[in-house]
């Protein structure tokens, strides 16, 4: 091989090495990770066979009879293992607190570093649960469903949307980031479904509305 042969590979070599670690630091903030979603059709199929119902009262509610965060692991709760699934480069204490890391907030598009500026969202509030059947539920079986990591029932987003979003349902509140409702009703119908919760008219037209578009 002449040495103008070998030279040419090697700039080809070295040109293609940093396209590869500009192409890793230009790449997007790695997304939240819940368990992904039955599929739109899969959501609109099911809400076809949904009758509404009116939402139940709250009386009675208290965030007390759905216990959370629960140990998943060691001294790992429910919250710390959703914060450690939904951010990227998460480094967690010897209490499992984070204490660095980013995090991407699907419902708004900001990134955080700081795990106290987020918030673990339950995706079917804890009262919307109550209202609509949970409250019958015995405790064991809130506590279940309150720290939900099988189903699209908990994600980490910007503490103030979700402080915004309260016990609202798809009728009254959406994300603000459009690119994210399709997934948000997805979520939402897989979860109601799931725990067979009860849906009032105005909560499944809105889903039923958003779905059709997705």
């Amino acid at each position: 091989m002449s040495s103008v042969y070998a030279r040419r590979i090697g700039v080809l070599a070295s040109a293609a090495a940093l396209a590869a670690l500009t192409s890793l630091v230009s790449a997007p903030t790695a997304q939240a990770a819940p368990p992904t979603p039955i599929s739109a059709a899969a959501a609109r199929s099911y809400l076809a066979t949904v009758t509404p119902k009116a939402e139940g009262s709250t009386s009675g509610y208290s965030r007390d009879l759905f216990p959370h965060w629960s140990t998943v692991s060691g001294t790992c709760n429910t919250r710390e293992t959703v914060l450690k699934r939904d951010g990227v480069n998460v480094v967690q204490d010897s209490s499992c607190a984070a204490v660095s890391g980013s995090w991407y907030s699907e419902y708004d598009g900001a990134t955080w570093t700081a795990a106290s500026d987020l918030d673990i969202d339950h995706v079917v509030p804890l009262a919307e649960a109550w209202r609509s059947g949970a409250n019958s539920w015995t405790t064991a079986k809130r506590q279940q469903f309150a720290n939900d990591l099988t189903r699209p029932q908990l994600i980490a987003v910007t503490d103030n949307v979700n402080q915004a979003k309260g016990d609202l349902d798809p009728g009254k509140w959406l994300p603000p980031r459009t690119a994210y409702r399709c997934t948000y009703a997805r979520m939402w119908v897989q979860v109601k479904q799931y725990w067979a919760l009860s849906m009032d008219s105005g909560e499944k037209t809105a889903l039923v509305n958003l779905l059709n578009g997705c």
